[in-house]
């Protein structure tokens, strides 16, 4: 079976840190035409291609992300929790373009894992859920709508790269991973950025 790893589209900025609410950020208008030209890159002729099943983390921003290809498919949106992102029951979220064009230190922070409480307990939830996706879907392709921290987590994991924040995936992006009934993984590919290039959407605000 054939893995689609999708980074979500860009978010907008939350700031709940006056009430201690997780910040769950929506796609921005960018991020919502760069998911627009996710769909159709996948659903249009000639870059169509078959898709059995998509799933999203329980974020806004993934499930946003994904959710006009799978309607566009006519499938129904599978959340699976093993992918959620890093930060999830943060009260703030600042896309980590806007802090590396800033200058802000989190962003180197964040890149060199620093800010991961327990990394390995990170990427073990990661690929626990990668795994449940595989064992779910023999012999199809499924999307998956998640997070720049989970793709790296996973390419990782199987590349065998010490750092789990190893890389940065661009908004969009889709990483392939072939996965075989018996439990062997290779990874195909890195930030495929047909679709925006295509369609002209811009990879941010920035």
């Amino acid at each position: 079976m054939e893995l689609l790893l999708i980074r979500h589209g860009l978010p907008v900025t939350v700031d709940n840190r006056d009430t201690g609410a997780e910040a769950d950020p929506v796609l921005s208008e960018l991020g919502c035409r760069q998911a627009e030209a996710l769909a159709d890159w996948f659903v249009n002729p000639p870059t169509a291609q078959r898709i059995d099943a998509v799933y999203a983390s329980p974020k806004a921003r993934a499930q946003q992300t994904v959710a006009p290809l799978a309607a566009r498919l006519g499938l129904e949106l599978v959340i699976e929790p093993m992918v959620n992102e890093y930060d999830q029951g943060e009260p703030e979220y600042i896309p980590i373009e806007h802090l590396k064009a800033s200058g802000d230190p989190r962003w180197e922070a964040m890149m060199a894992g620093d800010d991961l409480p327990d990394p390995e307990a990170f990427q073990a939830q990661v690929v626990e859920g990668m795994d449940r996706i595989i064992a779910a879907n023999p012999g199809r392709t499924v999307a998956v709508g998640c997070h720049g921290g989970v793709v790296s987590a996973y390419l990782s994991h199987l590349l065998g790269i010490g750092r789990v924040m190893f890389y940065e995936a661009h908004y969009t992006s889709v990483a392939r991973v072939a996965a075989s009934s018996a439990g062997h993984r290779s990874v195909r590919s890195m930030n495929e950025l047909g679709h925006l290039q295509v369609a002209g959407v811009s990879l941010s605000d920035i």
